[in-house]
């Protein structure tokens, strides 16, 4: 079984999200949304499927990435999400929430041992 097949988001605080995501499309040529911008790509084993890895700033005072004190937060991308929560907690990984399904994928957050918040994605 595959675990993470990619990197799916990097989150981060910041103290004004709107001005940052103006300053990296002025300056980096980023295609900005309320989310931030997401970078498209293709499949290394199978170019016909796309992906994509989401970039986005987050209000410095945001709780999202609680229970980490960092400032920062990655998503990895998954191939079978149910089956690698399954392992993950027999592995004694801390689980912190019940996967939830959206039209875009479905999600879970877990901590790694420095008490890291990772967010696991299926798309």
């Amino acid at each position: 079984m595959k675990r993470v097949t990619g990197i799916g988001g990097v989150f981060f605080k910041c103290q004004n999200p709107k001005a940052m995501k103006a300053w990296y499309k002025k300056h980096l040529g980023f295609d900005t949304n309320d989310y931030g911008t997401s970078f498209e790509w293709h499949q290394a084993e199978d170019a016909t499927q796309k992906g994509s890895t989401q970039w986005c700033p987050f209000d410095e005072k945001t709780t999202y990435f609680e229970p980490s004190k960092k400032d920062f937060m990655i998503n990895y991308r998954v191939e079978d999400l149910e089956k690698l929560v399954e392992v993950l907690k027999e592995e004694g990984v801390t689980i912190l929430d019940e996967i939830e399904s959206f039209d875009y994928g479905k999600f879970v957050h877990i901590l790694d041992i420095e008490g890291n918040k990772i967010e696991l994605w299926q798309p």
